[in-house]
């Protein structure tokens, strides 16, 4: 396991996570606008303890049912996650999500992180297809997942019970032959 940077672009470093991450990711997640379109409630330090112990262990996609949780970092302070994890046994398609601190928003800052995730994965595993799942009322995430060139797969309306109401669930996805530079 390396504690470096795994991705870097022009503005971002993304590495694995780190034990001293947690007061940086608990201000982000406990935010109410962060939490509203993520599964679970908003982190306090004890919920994000437990979550940063789950991306501690998140360390690569190599192996059937791999993960990895990388922090982005703009001059060295953390600003967001992407996260990539295999979604099926023969391990060619994997899931992807991202969140950004909204103090960092409208800098291009996710898309410029997701896209550089996108291309090492396409580059250094055996992935032909790469999917994003998002709850329908994150407009800036649908947004990004189209300036990275995924294209909408599905709608789905009320699928998913979450936070005391039914939500709509979109899918976008991205085949290797079609990952672009952003």
């Amino acid at each position: 396991m390396t504690t470096g940077a795994l991705v870097t672009t022009a503005r971002l470093t993304l590495r694995l996570h780190r034990e001293s991450d947690l007061e940086r990711l608990v201000s982000i997640y406990s935010r109410p606008e962060v939490a509203r379109h993520l599964l679970e409630e908003p982190w306090t330090l004890e919920s994000g303890a437990a979550h940063l112990q789950r991306r501690l262990a998140r360390t690569g996609l190599d192996e059937p049912g791999g993960a990895l949780a990388l922090a982005i970092e703009r001059g060295g302070t953390l600003i967001g996650a992407v996260s990539v994890w295999r979604t099926e046994q023969e391990r060619r398609t994997v899931e992807v999500g991202w969140t950004l601190d909204p103090a960092h928003g409208g800098h291009g800052y996710a898309t410029e992180a997701v896209a550089a995730v996108l291309l090492a994965v396409f580059e250094r595993h055996d992935v032909h297809r790469v999917v994003a799942q998002m709850d329908a009322r994150n407009d800036s995430s649908a947004r990004l997942a189209g300036r990275l060139g995924m294209r909408q797969e599905a709608h789905f309306r009320s699928d998913f019970w979450s936070k005391g109401e039914w939500t709509d669930t979109l899918v976008f996805a991205v085949l290797r032959s079609e990952v672009r530079v952003v």
